[in-house]
């Protein structure tokens, strides 16, 4: 029998997971969608007899997203990130306008409607957001669009007051401004954030229809900083120095143990993302970034580097982030992310208008190193078939990848496997639970990385399913 306690954690547990349906939902009807969301080559050619019918069906991207909620163009009214103006009959016929009559900072058309959605929280200081996989072009996730995790709020941050410590066991304990920051050499690097609860409703049943519900905690960006060994060989680092514990400057005071090991190896003091400074909510003026470790140890606000022999075994690394097994144990520190990957088009709630030729499209990551292949079936694992990498593999990065596929209309379960460059094949839901077990109000939480699955019935509606 389960002691009360347990009684009250499964009950949370069952409100959080409604909540998060009810908050798709809303998003999902907020769309109001005809058919599927479209892109060019996504469906079949004998199908395309008004191509304007799909790609801009009138007022299918009308709605009202979030408190602050947009309407269409045709309401006069712009999406976030975008400004409304009228459309000429013919814009030939009439000049266009100035140069930057946006105030000199640019924004995107007011057809393109893109937006993340947040988890229904009691209130948004203690919140997430989702990226819009399915929407995505290219390798890089828009920074407007990255993922967001806030445990206090997003602080409002003076640059020019900010500064970053570093103490500890190091020769001299220094105090660097964010100019002292700059004057370092700096480096630019793609690399992947995943949060390690990315799918954290998934492990038991399939609960989100959408990929952006799924596997939206995950995000891809070029970032600019400073090596933390650039720093190290600064202070100085003492003979026993193994660990180091990173602190934010949030109300939440966000704190990490880092190894060492991995602080010296390729752990960046970031400053930039995707050619300018960091976003406020994506730790603006300083983030640490750890290429492949779970999006919690990506500092933000970073303002601290405590440098010990020992893990500090902070709150983050103790009661939350650590993965429960089938014996009731936990692992702690379990910081890199394993291989994964998912099939973006089709997903979860398009709906496929007719047989006929369609583009597999999706994303695939590892933590550990560079994606070296990535397979595709359609009939739910029993054929594996090899995919197209559309963008060029570098460490620590998504890649983008696609498979020609011919539906006959009949029910199919498509689904994608990739495998890094050490080997590691990305497992299914049932190997990993072999090793995880089911404990816990989800299952084991984190560091879900199996394959995804979608059913196509004969319809064209795209379902998330266990197969």
């Amino acid at each position: 029998m389960k002691s009360d306690g347990h009684a009250v954690y499964d009950e949370k547990s069952r409100r959080m997971v409604e909540q998060m349906i009810l908050a798709e939902q809303r998003h999902i009807a907020q769309r109001q969608q005809e058919d599927c969301d479209c892109k060019d080559g996504m469906f079949p050619r004998a199908a395309i007899t008004d191509r304007r019918k799909f790609l801009f069906a009138a007022g299918s991207l009308a709605g009202v997203v979030g408190s602050g909620g947009f309407a269409h163009a045709a309401d006069n009214k712009a999406p976030p990130g975008a400004f409304h103006f009228d459309v000429p009959d013919d814009p030939t016929k009439e000049q266009g306008r100035g140069v930057a009559a946006d105030g000199g900072y640019g924004s995107r058309s007011q057809f393109e409607t893109e937006v993340r959605w947040r988890y229904p929280t009691a209130n948004d200081i203690t919140s997430w957001s989702m990226t819009p996989l399915e929407k995505g072009l290219g390798n890089l996730t828009p920074s407007g669009l990255h993922f967001e995790r806030h445990h206090g709020g997003i602080p409002t941050i003076d640059p020019a007051r900010h500064s970053l410590i570093v103490h500890g066991m190091v020769d001299t304990a220094k105090k660097f401004s964010m100019t002292d920051i700059k004057r370092f050499p700096a480096v630019t690097r793609k690399h992947f954030i995943e949060c390690s609860g990315n799918g954290l409703t998934e492990w038991n049943k399939p609960t989100l229809k959408t990929v952006q519900g799924t596997h939206g905690l995950l995000s891809t960006s070029e970032w600019t900083g400073v090596p933390f060994a650039t720093i190290a060989r600064e202070v100085g680092l003492q003979t026993d120095a193994k660990w180091v514990l990173a602190e934010g400057a949030d109300a939440a005071v966000m704190t990490r143990s880092i190894p060492m090991e991995k602080m010296l190896k390729d752990a960046m003091i970031t400053y930039g993302q995707n050619g300018e400074a960091l976003r406020p909510e994506q730790g603006y003026p300083l983030r640490l970034l750890l290429p492949g470790y779970e999006g919690n140890t990506h500092i933000k606000w970073l303002r601290r580097l405590e440098v010990s022999d020992k893990p500090f075994m902070t709150r983050e690394e103790t009661s939350k982030y650590t993965d429960l097994l089938g014996d009731g144990k936990a692992r702690i520190f379990t910081l890199e992310m394993d291989a994964k990957s998912v099939i973006t088009f089709p997903s979860g709630d398009m709906k496929l208008p007719g047989a006929g030729f369609y583009n597999i499209q999706g994303l695939a990551w590892s933590g550990r190193g560079r994606i070296q292949s990535v397979d595709v079936s359609v009939d739910g694992g029993k054929t594996w078939y090899p995919a197209r990498i559309d963008s060029t593999p570098e460490p620590i990065c998504t890649v983008r990848f696609s498979f020609p596929w011919v539906w006959d209309g009949k029910p199919a379960i498509l689904q994608s496997r990739c495998i890094d460059d050490t080997g590691y094949v990305q497992p299914t839901l049932k190997q990993l639970i072999a090793i995880r077990g089911s404990n816990g109000p989800f299952g084991s939480i984190y560091h879900l990385n199996a394959i995804q699955s979608w059913a196509v019935n004969e319809t064209g509606d795209v379902a998330n399913v266990h197969a």
